[in-house]
């Protein structure tokens, strides 16, 4: 009784958490601000995220703080509903965590090449501090990837990036980092599913994360084709070691001359055929409907499956996108774009679009 009724509260939760969502007129309105200050005071006084804002000036907030107050409320979203779901809850409570931590540590990796760590003070998010074991101020006080190690210390992290220590002169190898920091994040999420979930739950979750890092493995052989102009055996070892993709087409995928064959691979793979409608024409849209596919499928998930950890793991990916649509109208209002430009780029908006 107790298990069902803990379902039920997950589900009801989690769908009436998601129909408090964006709107298109609320996109609409966000696009036609003109600054930081006005996108912070929408959000904290016409939309859900008034509670996250409350104690934001508009007058002097700044992107960082912005995106953080963003991401702690899905953070707190998605912790409330792991309170409720007993079977998996408490396993599942380390995804978001962890995924918080890589971004950091990436973060800071980014700005450790770029000479300004310091610049991390700025965007900390403190409500990280308190479910972290990393010391997230002594991140914007490192100077040399020593200290990064030193920062990192007494956390899974310090061991994977011991392996990457850069050679003097040679720069930080950024893609590699990434992927075995992300490959550690995966490990977890599949010991997790394979541990503590059954039957129906289990296949749905494996799908839902094979099919993700399939689509994300997908996007990194376009990104990498087409900003680095690099070869099959890097483009290989930058890759997510899951996903449901056949290695046949994968292999073929790598081995392309251009973006137009990958796309034309890809459609003919099983990922493809079931959740891609890929134009050959537009090949710029391509990394941009990668995750249009993943808001579709997680929107899908959200209203029609039974299992509650699903249905979480779902939420969770669907608020993200509406997270990274908002902070991409924020970057669109500071380089000057037009709000017509602006939502070209925008995943959850072109949905609602499409949908219409």
């Amino acid at each position: 009784m107790l298990s069902t009724f803990s379902s039920n509260v997950v589900l009801s939760k989690a769908r009436a958490m998601y129909g408090r969502r964006l709107t298109k007129q609320n996109y609409r309105e966000l696009m036609a601000c003109q600054n930081v200050g006005e996108v912070a005071n929408y959000l904290k006084t016409r939309t859900v995220y008034g509670r996250a804002l409350a104690g934001i000036d508009q007058n002097s907030v700044h992107r960082g703080q912005l995106e953080a107050k963003l991401k702690q409320k899905l953070f707190e979203d998605y912790a409330s509903l792991c309170r409720y779901e007993i079977s998996v809850g408490d396993h599942f409570s380390r995804y978001p965590i962890m995924r918080s931590e890589i971004e950091q540590i990436l973060h800071s990796i980014l700005l450790l090449e770029a000479g300004t760590p310091e610049d991390y003070l700025f965007s900390l998010p403190m409500y990280l501090t308190r479910h972290t074991h990393i010391n997230l101020t002594s991140l914007s006080q490192i100077k040399s990837y020593d200290d990064l190690l030193d920062a990192l210390s007494h956390t899974p992290y310090r061991k994977i990036l011991e392996g990457f220590k850069p050679v003097e002169g040679i720069p930080i190898n950024y893609a590699g980092i990434e992927n075995a920091l992300y490959t550690y994040l995966y490990q977890n999420v599949f010991e997790v599913i394979d541990k503590y979930t059954r039957g129906q739950t289990a296949k749905q979750l494996r799908w839902i994360f094979n099919t993700y890092i399939g689509l994300d493995n997908y996007a990194r052989i376009i990104r990498l084709k087409r900003f680095y102009q690099v070869g099959p055996d890097f483009i290989r070892s930058s890759l997510l070691p899951f996903g449901n993709m056949n290695k046949r087409w994968l292999n073929e995928m790598i081995e392309a001359a251009d973006e137009a064959e990958v796309k034309k691979t890809m459609g003919k793979t099983k990922i493809g055929k079931r959740v891609l409608k890929i134009d050959f024409e537009d090949v710029d849209k391509s990394l941009n409907l990668v995750n249009l596919i993943k808001y579709k499928t997680s929107r899908h998930d959200i209203h029609f499956s039974t299992h509650p950890s699903v249905v979480m793991i779902a939420y969770t990916f669907a608020m993200q996108a509406e997270v990274t649509d908002i902070i991409t109208i924020v970057e669109g209002i500071r380089y000057k774009l037009p709000p017509d430009e602006i939502a070209k780029l925008l995943v959850v908006y072109q949905f609602i679009e499409r949908s219409d």
